[in-house]
């Protein structure tokens, strides 16, 4: 173990082991105790995108959905990592023009979907670089819309000192059941500030997202539970139709959300169980091996999810020509 971290998963080629995926996995219950654990469940971990849910938190306690007129599938594009599909730009086009939020307002960067396919019908129709081709820019819209509503300078929404970021800090600390004062802050690709946690405090904050009867304020609780439904309803718009997150929440158990360079967070509603993992050199491609792994060790009853998993990455590895020329093995045990 190198630095709190275990083996996760290794791929073999020909019969030789040519890669090994460290990282940390942690399993909770309701008091945030580690129940079971690969590697090293206080690891400091930037949640990047797995923080969404909560840094729609403060927006969704003021109902701007409601206040705007948004659509509930438009409103789940504010915990949203969007793939660029023309779906996902319509409805960030119709967020614009109901909040009245200009496009050249949004912090992240001018850019091109992150489809590949999506990508190239951009660039064969010769259109150039938008903000809302960024994964992230439903989020910055939404904090947008909460600035715009609350009379919050909206020119400086994502710098740490101005309201919507400190609030977002506060409500994230209470959640997980770690001082605000303690959490070590970043930037995010995006451009705005991110967080890190440990990662057994990650866990305890998706239990709460997918159980916000957990969640000791009223008003975070009823938005907690707000987005997370939403999630649920509209999978496709978190990610898109193929990608780990939509295919986690289309199980109506789970509140699930993934971030870059490898870190994973899932509530499980009827087990009251929160899971977290970092994969230590930043890979998404393993994944769907560790969670349906992490899944099939604790005896998940919906199989359909699991199966969700290995069809998006099989642990089957492929050359370019699809013939099947390695595996890929989860190798780690979860420790009590």
């Amino acid at each position: 173990m190198t630095r709190g971290f275990a083996p996760l998963v290794e791929e073999y080629r020909g019969g030789v082991l040519e890669n090994v995926h460290y990282g940390a996995v942690s399993v909770v219950d309701e008091q945030g105790r580690v129940l079971y654990r690969a590697g090293d469940p206080e690891h400091m971990t930037f949640l990047r995108s797995a923080a969404k849910p909560f840094q729609a938190i403060p927006g969704m306690k003021r109902r701007i959905d409601r206040v705007y007129g948004l659509t509930p599938e438009e409103t789940s594009l504010f915990a949203a990592s969007h793939r660029g599909e023309e779906y996902h730009i319509t409805a960030l086009e119709s967020i614009l023009r109901k909040t009245g939020v200009r496009e050249e307002q949004l912090h992240c960067c001018m850019t091109y979907p992150l489809n590949e396919e999506a990508k190239a019908k951009r660039h064969q129709a010769h259109e150039p670089k938008r903000r809302i081709f960024h994964n992230c820019s439903g989020k910055h819209s939404g904090l947008l819309a909460l600035c715009k509503h609350m009379g919050w300078d909206e020119l400086t929404y994502y710098m740490p000192e101005h309201p919507v970021q400190r609030e977002i800090v506060e409500t994230m600390a209470d959640i997980a059941e770690f001082p605000a004062s303690r959490i070590p802050l970043g930037v995010d690709g995006c451009g705005l500030p991110i967080f890190a946690l440990p990662l057994r405090n990650i866990g305890l904050a998706y239990l709460k997202l997918a159980c916000p009867d957990l969640i000791g304020d009223e008003d975070a609780r009823e938005a907690a539970s707000a987005i997370a439904g939403l999630m649920n309803d509209y999978p496709d718009m978190i990610a898109d139709r193929r990608f780990v997150c939509s295919a986690l929440l289309k199980d109506p158990n789970l509140a699930a959300k993934g971030g870059a360079k490898g870190v994973y967070g899932i509530g499980l509603r009827k087990e009251r169980l929160g899971i977290s993992l970092k994969v230590s050199d930043g890979s998404e491609q393993v994944w769907p091996c560790i969670i349906a792994s992490i899944l099939e060790r604790l005896g998940y009853e919906n199989r359909e999810t699991i199966a969700r998993l290995y069809a998006l990455e099989p642990n089957i590895i492929v050359n370019d020509g699809g013939t099947v020329v390695g595996e890929r093995k989860a190798v780690f045990e979860l420790e009590a």
